[in-house]
C-alpha cells in the first residue's frame, strides 16, 4: 500500500502557522522507529488572522504575554492583510515545502526494483532541479535581526543576476566566481549611477556563501562550494570621533534644536544608537537604590534586550520625568533638516571634523577605552555580539598613541 503524504499546517505563536507532513498509514520514526504520522518541517507561514498582545500574571505573579485573535462583530476572527514581504515569504516557503513533500513521497513509494545507487542518483537529480533562489528566500526569511535586511538585498542582487531562475544543479565554482565579479562591479539598487560599496558587496556575497554552506549541510549540494569560493573582504571604514575637549566645547555651544543636542550628548555618554534613543520611553528608565539609574531597551539593530547603567549626567540630559508612555526625547527625528542643525552646531563649536550623529557612539567607545575601561566591558556596553567589532576602536586608540609618540621630536 502506497503511503500518502499531505502538507498540513497548525497555528503557532506570533501569528504564524507551522508546516508539517502528514503520513497515512504511519511510518517509522527515523530516531525511535515507533510509528508516527507527523514530520515537522521547521517552516512557517504568516497567518491572516489579526492578533492582539495581552499581558497577564502567571501563578508566580510574574508578568507574561500571550497573543489572542481579535474577534469581529460576528464573533469570527478578524482577517489581517499581509504585507508584500509576508506574501513573498509564504509563496517561497510553500514552494519549498511542496518540494520536500514530493521528495518524501518518492523516498517512501519508490519501487524496490531500483538499486540503492539508482535511488541515490534519482534523489540527487531531484534536489538538483529544486530552486536555489527559493531556498535562499527561505533562509533570508528566517533572519529576524538587522541581518535580515542584508539577506534581502543579497537575494535581490542574486535574483537580478540570474533573471529569477537558479537551480541547485546550476551552482558550480564558475557560477559563484561570476556572481562574485558581478556583485563587485554592479550599480547600487539605490542609485543606478553609483556602484555598490566594497563593504556592501562583501556583506551580500558572504550571505550568498552562507547559503551555499547551509545547502551543503542540508544535502542539496554534493560539493562544499563554501570552502572552494573565496570570500570578499570588507575594507576598514574611517570612524570619526570627538575628543573630550571637543565634547565640552559642544556642551557650551547653543544648538537650534535643543532636543537633538541633548540626544547627541546622551549618545556620547551611553554609546546608544540614534534608533535606540529615539524610541526610548520613560517606562524604560528605572532607578535602583544604591546602584543608580538604568535603562531597559531592545537594541534596534541586534534585537538584543539590554539593561544598561547610565551616569547621573546622562540622566540629567533626559529632562524632567514624564508619563511612562511618553518618549524621553520627544520631538527627536531623523531628517535632512535635523542634520543641518547638527552640522551647524558642530561648526559653531569650532570643530572641523565630518561628524554625524553616529560619531557620538564612536566617541563613547574611544573615550572609554582611552580612559582605561577594558575592551570586554566596552563591548557589552555597546551591545556588540562579537568582540571583533569592538576591537576596531582599540585600533583607533593604538593609532592615537602612535601619533602622540611622534609629536615630540628632537633636533638630532
Amino acid at each position: 500500500m502506497a503511503t500518502k503524504v499531505k502538507l498540513r499546517s497548525k497555528s503557532i505563536s506570533g501569528n504564524r502557522k507551522g508546516l508539517y507532513l502528514d503520513f497515512y498509514p504511519p511510518i517509522p520514526h527515523p530516531e525511535t522507529d515507533l510509528p508516527t504520522r507527523r514530520e515537522f518541517l521547521n517552516m512557517f507561514l504568516y497567518d491572516e488572522f489579526e492578533l492582539e498582545e495581552i499581558n497577564y500574571l502567571d501563578k508566580k505573579g510574574k508578568e507574561q504575554k500571550r497573543y489572542d485573535k481579535i474577534l469581529g462583530r460576528n464573533g469570527s476572527p478578524k482577517k489581517k492583510r499581509l504585507n508584500p514581504l509576508e506574501k513573498q515569504h509564504n509563496e517561497q516557503t510553500l514552494k519549498l515545502a511542496e518540494q520536500i513533500k514530493v521528495k518524501r513521497e518518492n523516498q517512501l513509494n519508490k519501487p524496490e526494483i531500483y538499486t540503492g545507487y539508482e535511488k541515490n542518483q534519482l534523489m540527487i537529480k531531484e534536489k538538483g532541479n529544486a530552486s536555489f533562489l527559493d531556498y535562499f528566500g527561505y533562509l533570508k526569511d528566517k533572519r529576524k535581526s538587522s541581518n535580515h535586511d542584508n539577506w534581502v538585498s543579497a537575494y535581490h542582487y542574486l535574483e537580478k543576476f540570474t533573471g529569477g531562475k537558479l537551480k541547485f544543479a546550476d551552482l558550480d565554482e564558475k557560477f559563484c566566481n561570476d556572481f562574485r565579479d558581478y556583485i563587485c562591479t554592479t550599480a547600487s539598487n539605490r542609485s543606478s549611477k553609483a556602484p555598490l560599496s566594497q563593504n556592501s558587496a562583501a556583506s551580500y556575497f558572504n550571505k550568498f556563501k552562507a547559503a551555499l554552506k547551509q545547502a551543503y549541510k542540508d544535502g542539496y549540494l554534493q560539493i562544499d562550494l563554501y570552502v572552494k569560493v573565496d570570500r570578499l573582504h570588507e575594507t576598514e571604514t574611517q570612524r570619526n570621533f570627538l575628543t573630550l575637549d571637543e565634547l565640552n566645547d559642544l556642551v557650551k555651544t547653543d544648538c537650534q534644536d535643543p532636543v537633538l543636542k541633548n540626544a547627541a550628548l546622551f549618545s556620547a555618554l551611553t554609546g546608544l544608537r540614534f534608533s535606540d534613543i529615539e524610541k526610548l520611553h520613560w517606562v524604560d528608565v528605572e532607578y535602583i537604590s544604591d546602584n543608580g539609574f538604568y535603562i531597559r531597551f531592545t537594541q534596534q539593530k541586534t534585537k538584543g534586550v539590554e539593561m544598561m547603567p547610565i551616569s547621573d549626567q546622562a540622566y540629567s540630559l533626559m529632562g524632567g520625568r514624564r508619563q511612562p508612555k511618553d518618549k524621553v526625547f520627544e520631538g527627536l527625528t531623523y531628517s535632512a533638516y535635523s542634520n543641518k542643525h547638527l552640522a551647524k552646531w558642530i561648526g559653531l563649536a569650532g570643530i572641523t571634523k565630518d561628524i554625524t550623529f553616529h560619531c557620538f557612539r564612536h566617541t563613547f567607545a574611544t573615550l572609554q577605552l582611552s580612559k582605561g575601561t577594558d575592551i570586554y566591558t566596552v563591548s557589552k556596553l555597546l551591545g556588540h555580539r562579537s568582540l571583533k567589532t569592538t576591537q576596531i576602536y582599540a585600533k583607533i586608540i593604538d593609532q592615537a598613541k602612535r601619533d602622540a609618540s611622534n609629536r615630540i621630536k628632537l633636533n638630532f
